[in-house]
């Protein structure tokens, strides 16, 4: 265990939260000793991620705020011979069997899509792959609350099966994948089934999303916020978070799960991006590869842009909803992460709240992924002190971080808990709050 405690603090994870991740992996050995698992093990941490800014930008090529959390998955994994995958998740008592067939069947809902769904991707791009593995993983990331669990476990799944199989050092691997922002990228389309160059897709979870999630769990640096952009994944800046200011993140209780009922909405946005592309190009006669490329083309194009909004208006998407769309990427990817930055970069915290203030709004009023619980709980997360408050995540659902100065984080979050409460007595049962600093990484020990 105290190896488990001593690699977690390496790569910048926090005492406590170590210790607490090193009893989880001891879990993890037992469940891998009742499958008898043989081979030789290896450990896997994944976290969950904050969106600080960048909501709904990634597809559309945008750029986002980023960190990652200090909750997420400890794995503990045994190599196999065969193409099987097993895995149990230690805290619900599950199991689920998938395989490295890319014909293999995957199941429509639950955890064990997301295993199936790796482990036939692999297999499709890599035909080297010929190991499976047992996997035991516990977590402590709130279920579908818009902190990526289901990118993180598909992330540790496929970290897990690319060491067993020495993925790295397979031609497929070295032509197409050259950094770990080429990776988070790739595993982005393993979750929404695209090509990744010449590697095949396949049928994904379903949702129509980008690699913001798989390149903040994967490129998250300790005490630091990442800004990257999207389509192709490029790093723009990494800021120091301040020592005087820490998060506090609270899951509304009301689930955000990508793969049921919220998939249509979710999916509805990146669909009004491809529509207000397409559009552009069709009456531009530019080729231009995302929206973003199109903001960039010249000084006038979010003005044509807004034409061309109002004149392919169809049925499904009105000219007010293309129009909001528009305007909340254009305002989220090109004023206020930079400006967000820029605050960032001088420690002026007061100017990032304001700015979160005005990406909530938008969300809320243009973007539409909002529901009353994660407007009431930024609002009720100013209200009692933070800093800085916003929703993050698919949204129709989920959590809000908020930024408060480190050392009143436990009353704090007590009284954010309890005007919560106050107002969604129905949801206080499932909420949960917590406290985290900016946390590590994917690693593999």
């Amino acid at each position: 265990m105290m190896r488990d405690v001593e690699n977690l603090r390496r790569i910048g994870m926090s005492d406590g939260q170590a210790v607490m991740k090193a009893e989880a992996l001891v879990a993890c050995d037992r469940a891998l000793d009742s499958l008898g698992a043989r081979g030789p093990r290896w450990s896997v941490w994944v976290p969950g991620r904050l969106e600080l800014f960048g909501k709904h930008t990634d597809y559309a090529g945008g750029r986002s705020l980023l960190c990652a959390v200090e909750r997420g998955f400890v794995v503990r994994v045994s190599a196999r011979e065969d193409h099987l995958i097993r895995a149990v998740d230690v805290s619900a008592g599950e199991r689920c069997e998938a395989s490295l067939d890319p014909g293999a069947p995957v199941a429509e809902s639950g955890w064990a899509q997301y295993v199936a769904t790796v482990g036939r991707r692999l297999g499709r791009n890599f035909p080297s792959a010929s190991c499976g593995v047992d996997l035991a993983f516990s977590s402590d990331l709130p279920v579908a609350a818009g902190m990526s669990s289901s990118s993180a476990l598909m992330i540790a799944v496929f970290v897990s099966l690319a060491k067993s199989n020495d993925l790295r050092s397979s031609e497929e691997f070295r032509r197409e994948i050259f950094s770990r922002e080429e990776l988070a990228s790739y595993l982005g389309c393993i979750e929404n089934g695209e090509h990744f160059r010449s590697l095949e897709g396949d049928a994904g979870v379903g949702t129509f999303g980008g690699s913001q999630d798989h390149t903040a769990i994967m490129c998250s640096v300790p005490g630091r916020v990442i800004q990257y952009a999207f389509s192709p994944v490029r790093r723009e800046a990494v800021y120091r978070l301040p020592v005087t200011h820490t998060f506090v993140v609270a899951s509304s209780g009301l689930i955000a799960e990508k793969t049921a009922g919220a998939r249509h909405a979710y999916n509805r946005a990146a669909l009004m991006v491809r529509h207000l592309l397409a559009a552009w190009n069709a009456s531009t006669g530019r080729t231009d590869p995302t929206l973003a490329d199109a903001v960039r083309s010249s000084d006038g194009a979010v003005d044509r842009l807004r034409e061309i909004a109002a004149a392919s208006a169809t049925e499904a998407f009105t000219a007010a909803a293309l129009r909001h769309r528009l305007d909340q990427f254009v305002l989220e990817a090109f004023e206020l992460i930079p400006a967000a930055g820029s605050a960032l970069a001088r420690s002026d915290m007061d100017a990032w709240g304001a700015l979160a203030d005005r990406s909530q709004q938008a969300a809320a009023e243009w973007l539409g992924n909002q529901v009353p619980e994660t407007i009431a709980l930024a609002r009720l997360a100013r209200e009692v002190g933070a800093t800085a408050a916003s929703s993050f995540g698919a949204g129709f659902g989920g959590s809000v971080w908020a930024l408060v100065p480190a050392g009143t984080t436990g009353d704090f979050a007590r009284a954010w808990e309890r005007a919560y409460a106050a107002a969604f007595p129905e949801r206080a049962a499932h909420a949960a709050f917590f406290a985290t600093p900016a946390g590590p990484g994917a690693m593999q020990w």
